[in-house]
């Protein structure tokens, strides 16, 4: 039976800042932040994210002044959409994505760790993440990873630390590895979204990025992406990325998610990256914006969950100010 004296221990535990930091089984750290990037081909001046306060949507010249302003915050770390100017459904051109990687590559060399999205969902007509059959039915698996591994090189030979491909298609992580092997990039790692839902809560990212499913065929990406009832077919498909040369496997969204992170991390010491996803910011932006949350410590408790259900690197929209919420805000 639990005496009285060790239920004042717990006690013991809160009873100062001092003590309430020493006895914390998390403690977050910068170093575990990446901050997402978009950079839209056909603008002439940034313009803000919907729904994402503190977010913009960069030019291929504003990016530089945003990324040389993260690093001053204490932000090193990025994952990059590169948004193109042009639809296209088939001979898809990656160049414009190759030139915003290398031209980040000249500018801040080693400095920065770049990651880059690789999907076709900012690239087709419709919308999707592949390549559809004739009649929009359905997505085509095998064409969609040939793309895909040709894109991860053209971005790996632009100077890219990390491919993160974000389709779901089975088996791109494989090809993406052995293209990359046998290219000479074998230094090149791969973040996989591996726990991808089909969520409601992707809405301001798709507007930021022209990605939303369009036109008479499919409508969601229900077929390709997870059902938020089988957690079970995430956690399979997070081992499998990882047999398939994952370094990193990623869960998103995130903070609805957190029992699927703890699954996957009794499975494996592999790093797991928490999406704290854009609709998911936007909710607790909004609980701020009316006064009914404080914004720092809201976002620290939602990424303190996050590393305490396993994740030891957290995607976060708010990774700009993160240096400055932990260091000034007390346990």
């Amino acid at each position: 039976m639990e005496t009285h004296a060790s239920n004042m221990t717990r006690r013991r535990y809160r009873t100062s800042r001092h003590m309430r930091g020493l006895c914390a089984e998390v403690r977050l750290h910068t170093q575990g932040f990446i901050q997402p990037l978009f950079v839209d081909e056909a603008l002439t001046s940034p313009r803000p994210a919907a729904g994402l306060p503190g977010v913009m949507i960069d030019t291929p010249d504003s990016i530089m002044e945003t990324v040389s302003s993260d690093l001053v915050a204490g932000v090193e770390k990025f994952l990059i959409f590169p948004i193109p100017s042009k639809s296209m459904d088939g001979g898809f051109d990656f160049r414009f994505a190759s030139s915003v990687i290398s031209g980040l590559r000249t500018a801040f060399g080693d400095e920065i760790w770049l990651a880059a999205d690789v999907c076709l969902c900012s690239y087709t007509s419709h919308g999707h993440c592949g390549i559809l059959n004739e009649d929009g039915s359905r997505l085509m698996n095998a064409e969609t990873v040939r793309v895909l591994a040709d894109y991860a090189s053209v971005l790996a030979h632009a100077g890219v630390d990390c491919i993160a491909p974000s389709d779901m298609t089975d088996g791109r992580v494989a090809a993406i590895r052995r293209r990359l092997d046998a290219e000479g990039y074998d230094h090149v790692s791969i973040m996989s979204y591996a726990a991808k839902f089909a969520s409601q809560f992707y809405g301001p990212f798709r507007d930021a990025c022209h990605s939303a499913p369009v036109g008479a065929g499919l409508r969601d990406r229900r077929t390709y992406q997870i059902s938020p009832l089988h957690g079970g077919d995430a956690v399979d498909t997070a081992l499998r990325d990882l047999s398939e040369g994952a370094d990193i496997l990623m869960v998103k969204p995130a903070a609805l998610y957190t029992d699927i992170i703890a699954s996957i991390r009794r499975e494996t010491l592999a790093p797991i990256a928490a999406y704290h996803v854009s609709g998911e910011y936007a909710a607790l932006e909004g609980l701020v914006r009316e006064g009914l949350a404080d914004r720092a410590t809201a976002h620290l408790e939602v990424w303190t969950a996050l590393q305490r259900s396993g994740a030891g690197i957290i995607i976060s929209y708010a990774a700009r100010p993160a240096k400055a919420w932990i260091q000034n805000h007390s346990p």
